[in-house]
Protein backbone atom coordinates (compact mmCIF):
# COMPACT_ATOMS: atom_id res chain seq x y z
CA UNK A 1 0.00 0.00 0.00
CA UNK A 2 1.69 3.22 -0.81
CA UNK A 3 1.73 6.04 1.86
CA UNK A 4 -0.15 9.12 1.40
CA UNK A 5 2.66 12.02 1.98
CA UNK A 6 1.18 12.66 5.25
CA UNK A 7 1.56 9.19 6.10
CA UNK A 8 5.29 9.27 5.12
CA UNK A 9 6.43 12.10 7.10
CA UNK A 10 4.63 10.46 10.32
CA UNK A 11 6.67 6.83 9.62
CA UNK A 12 9.57 9.45 9.25
CA UNK A 13 9.49 11.57 12.13
CA UNK A 14 8.64 8.02 14.04
CA UNK A 15 11.63 6.28 12.64
CA UNK A 16 13.88 9.82 13.65
CA UNK A 17 12.77 9.43 17.11
CA UNK A 18 13.77 6.18 17.73
CA UNK A 19 17.01 6.67 15.90
CA UNK A 20 17.64 9.63 17.82
CA UNK A 21 17.18 7.61 21.02
CA UNK A 22 19.71 4.41 19.99
CA UNK A 23 21.98 7.47 19.47
CA UNK A 24 21.40 8.87 23.00
CA UNK A 25 22.61 5.61 24.71
CA UNK A 26 26.01 5.67 22.35
CA UNK A 27 29.48 6.60 23.58
CA UNK A 28 30.72 9.22 21.69
CA UNK A 29 33.76 8.06 20.79
CA UNK A 30 36.14 5.18 20.62
CA UNK A 31 39.48 4.58 18.79
CA UNK A 32 38.94 1.49 16.75
CA UNK A 33 40.85 -1.88 15.46
CA UNK A 34 39.13 -2.51 11.76
CA UNK A 35 39.96 -5.27 9.85
CA UNK A 36 39.44 -5.99 6.50
CA UNK A 37 40.28 -9.53 5.22
CA UNK A 38 38.48 -11.35 2.62
CA UNK A 39 39.05 -12.97 -0.74
CA UNK A 40 37.63 -10.27 -2.60
CA UNK A 41 39.08 -6.93 -3.74
CA UNK A 42 38.75 -3.88 -2.51
CA UNK A 43 40.27 -4.33 1.03
CA UNK A 44 43.21 -2.01 0.37
CA UNK A 45 41.01 0.97 -1.19
CA UNK A 46 38.33 1.18 1.37
CA UNK A 47 41.08 1.54 3.88
CA UNK A 48 42.47 4.21 1.62
CA UNK A 49 39.33 6.19 1.61
CA UNK A 50 38.90 5.98 5.16
CA UNK A 51 42.63 7.58 4.89
CA UNK A 52 41.19 10.48 3.08
CA UNK A 53 38.58 11.01 5.28
CA UNK A 54 40.58 11.67 8.16
CA UNK A 55 42.97 13.82 5.90
CA UNK A 56 40.28 15.50 5.15
CA UNK A 57 39.49 16.16 9.14
CA UNK A 58 42.75 17.64 9.47
CA UNK A 59 43.91 14.08 11.36
CA UNK A 60 47.38 12.86 11.10
CA UNK A 61 47.83 9.70 9.46
CA UNK A 62 50.44 7.06 8.66
CA UNK A 63 50.45 4.68 6.35
CA UNK A 64 52.99 1.12 6.22
CA UNK A 65 52.47 -1.19 3.78
CA UNK A 66 53.90 -4.67 4.72
CA UNK A 67 53.64 -6.61 1.08
CA UNK A 68 53.92 -3.22 -1.22
CA UNK A 69 57.27 -1.54 -1.92
CA UNK A 70 58.71 -3.03 -4.90
CA UNK A 71 57.46 -0.59 -6.89
CA UNK A 72 56.36 2.79 -5.97
CA UNK A 73 52.51 3.01 -5.42
CA UNK A 74 50.46 5.56 -7.00
CA UNK A 75 48.81 6.28 -3.88
CA UNK A 76 52.14 7.04 -2.30
CA UNK A 77 52.47 9.54 -4.86
CA UNK A 78 49.03 11.51 -4.65
CA UNK A 79 49.39 11.59 -0.70
CA UNK A 80 52.78 13.48 -0.78
CA UNK A 81 50.34 16.34 -1.59
CA UNK A 82 49.42 16.24 2.19
CA UNK A 83 53.09 16.95 3.50
CA UNK A 84 53.62 16.42 7.08
CA UNK A 85 50.13 15.29 7.61
CA UNK A 86 50.72 11.64 6.71
CA UNK A 87 53.71 9.55 6.73
CA UNK A 88 53.86 6.69 4.07
CA UNK A 89 55.73 3.83 3.99
CA UNK A 90 56.11 1.05 1.21
CA UNK A 91 58.30 -1.31 2.87
CA UNK A 92 58.16 -4.38 1.68
CA UNK A 93 59.67 -6.13 -1.44
CA UNK A 94 56.41 -7.48 -3.65
CA UNK A 95 54.49 -10.49 -3.16
CA UNK A 96 56.15 -13.93 -1.72
CA UNK A 97 55.76 -15.87 -5.05
CA UNK A 98 58.18 -12.93 -7.10
CA UNK A 99 60.54 -12.48 -3.44
CA UNK A 100 61.33 -16.21 -3.41
CA UNK A 101 63.89 -15.20 -0.15
CA UNK A 102 61.39 -16.11 3.16
CA UNK A 103 64.22 -14.99 5.51
CA UNK A 104 64.44 -11.83 3.65
CA UNK A 105 60.23 -11.63 3.55
CA UNK A 106 60.33 -12.19 7.56
CA UNK A 107 63.71 -9.15 7.69
CA UNK A 108 61.16 -6.66 6.24
CA UNK A 109 58.05 -7.39 7.48
CA UNK A 110 60.01 -7.42 11.00
CA UNK A 111 60.83 -3.58 9.60
CA UNK A 112 57.70 -2.82 8.58
CA UNK A 113 56.43 -4.01 11.95
CA UNK A 114 59.28 -2.03 14.13
CA UNK A 115 58.29 1.34 11.96
CA UNK A 116 54.61 0.59 12.75
CA UNK A 117 55.00 0.58 16.19
CA UNK A 118 56.67 3.85 16.37
CA UNK A 119 53.28 5.15 14.98
CA UNK A 120 50.51 3.28 17.06
CA UNK A 121 52.25 4.43 19.71
CA UNK A 122 52.55 8.20 19.12
CA UNK A 123 49.00 9.95 19.98
CA UNK A 124 49.53 12.43 16.94
CA UNK A 125 48.50 10.04 14.95
CA UNK A 126 44.67 9.51 14.63
CA UNK A 127 44.83 6.65 12.48
CA UNK A 128 47.22 4.21 11.44
CA UNK A 129 46.66 2.29 8.43
CA UNK A 130 48.91 -1.49 8.01
CA UNK A 131 48.32 -2.56 4.41
CA UNK A 132 48.66 -6.72 4.05
CA UNK A 133 49.84 -7.20 7.39
CA UNK A 134 47.43 -10.48 7.54
CA UNK A 135 49.65 -11.33 4.94
CA UNK A 136 52.25 -11.40 6.89
CA UNK A 137 50.80 -13.05 9.73
CA UNK A 138 48.99 -15.69 7.73
CA UNK A 139 52.40 -16.59 6.74
CA UNK A 140 54.42 -16.74 10.04
CA UNK A 141 56.64 -13.59 9.27
CA UNK A 142 55.09 -12.16 12.57
CA UNK A 143 53.81 -13.12 16.01
CA UNK A 144 50.17 -12.80 15.98
CA UNK A 145 51.17 -11.98 20.53
CA UNK A 146 53.41 -9.49 19.24
CA UNK A 147 50.97 -7.58 17.25
CA UNK A 148 47.70 -7.89 19.77
CA UNK A 149 50.73 -6.66 22.37
CA UNK A 150 51.32 -3.50 20.34
CA UNK A 151 47.50 -2.86 19.33
CA UNK A 152 46.85 -2.77 22.90
CA UNK A 153 49.48 0.09 23.41
CA UNK A 154 47.93 2.72 20.58
CA UNK A 155 46.00 5.65 22.44
CA UNK A 156 42.38 5.41 23.06
CA UNK A 157 40.83 7.61 20.51
CA UNK A 158 43.70 6.37 17.56
CA UNK A 159 41.92 4.02 15.04
CA UNK A 160 43.91 1.52 13.50
CA UNK A 161 43.10 -0.66 10.54
CA UNK A 162 44.53 -4.11 9.38
CA UNK A 163 43.90 -5.22 6.09
CA UNK A 164 44.52 -8.64 3.91
CA UNK A 165 43.45 -12.12 3.31
CA UNK A 166 43.42 -14.63 5.78
CA UNK A 167 43.24 -12.51 8.72
CA UNK A 168 43.98 -14.64 11.78
CA UNK A 169 40.95 -15.50 14.36
CA UNK A 170 43.23 -14.01 17.23
CA UNK A 171 42.95 -10.76 15.45
CA UNK A 172 39.16 -10.64 14.51
CA UNK A 173 38.67 -11.58 17.91
CA UNK A 174 40.18 -8.00 19.70
CA UNK A 175 38.77 -6.27 16.43
CA UNK A 176 35.94 -3.86 16.77
CA UNK A 177 34.53 -3.79 13.26
CA UNK A 178 35.38 -6.93 10.85
CA UNK A 179 34.60 -6.61 7.04
CA UNK A 180 35.03 -9.49 4.76
CA UNK A 181 35.43 -8.95 0.94
CA UNK A 182 33.73 -11.47 -0.96
CA UNK A 183 34.93 -12.42 -4.94
CA UNK A 184 32.33 -12.65 -6.64
CA UNK A 185 33.26 -11.89 -10.17
CA UNK A 186 36.83 -11.08 -10.85
CA UNK A 187 38.60 -9.75 -14.56
CA UNK A 188 41.75 -11.85 -14.39
CA UNK A 189 39.92 -15.52 -13.45
CA UNK A 190 36.86 -14.63 -16.02
CA UNK A 191 38.78 -12.46 -18.77
CA UNK A 192 42.15 -12.44 -17.95
CA UNK A 193 42.74 -9.00 -17.72
CA UNK A 194 46.04 -8.34 -15.90
CA UNK A 195 46.45 -5.85 -13.08
CA UNK A 196 45.60 -2.19 -14.43
CA UNK A 197 46.49 0.68 -12.93
CA UNK A 198 44.01 2.85 -11.10
CA UNK A 199 42.32 -0.34 -10.30
CA UNK A 200 44.88 -2.81 -8.65
CA UNK A 201 47.62 -0.42 -8.36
Amino acid sequence: MQLTPKQYKEKMQRRKAIQEERLAEKIAEKGLIIVNTGDGKGKTTAALGMVLRSLGHGYKVAVVQFIKGAWEPAEQKIFSVWGEQIEFYAMGEGFTWETQDKERDIEKAQEAWQKALTFLENPQYKLILLDEINIALKFGYLDIQEIIAGLARKPANSHVILTGRGALPELIEIADLVTEMKLIKHPFRQQGVKAQPGIEF
